[in-house]
């Protein structure tokens, strides 16, 4: 997908894993990465960066690991691409001409706006891979 790293791809995964725990369940991150198919390195940077900006939290010690710090609903994709991408929502014209300037702010705009989808909506999509599956067997 254009502008979207593998990085922020794991990530969506990882969080929609973290969204199908009960509320008090937890994950540690050898478990996340195979739930998610994420290297376990490369997740556990990923995790540390969502971890900083409060979209997760984590607990130490046997019973550890990872959980969402905010419901899917309050978790836009926008917010981890903002976080995990470098200067993806930043003015992208640097060309000194109010034409071109005002086209590439409306596109930025529409596209955060694509990008301010909230994360519940993996639940739409869980639910119509669950139908493809049934319906395969």
């Amino acid at each position: 997908m254009i502008g979207i790293s593998t990085k922020t791809i794991y990530a969506v995964a990882a969080i929609h894993q973290l969204g199908l725990l009960e509320e008090n369940e937890r994950l540690n991150i050898k478990a996340l990465a195979l739930r998610a198919n994420a290297p376990e390195k490369f997740l556990g940077q990923i995790l540390l960066e969502l971890k900083k900006v409060h979209i997760l939290q984590s607990t130490k010690g046997a019973n550890g690991g990872y959980a969402l710090n905010k419901t899917l609903y309050e978790i836009s994709l926008k917010d981890i691409i903002a976080t995990l991408e470098t200067n993806a929502f930043e003015d992208i014209c640097q060309i000194d001409s109010p034409t071109l300037k005002l086209f590439w702010e409306d596109k930025q705009k529409e596209l955060v706006n694509v990008f301010d989808t909230p994360l519940s909506q993996l639940t739409i999509y869980q639910e119509k891979a669950n139908q493809c599956f049934n319906y395969m067997i």
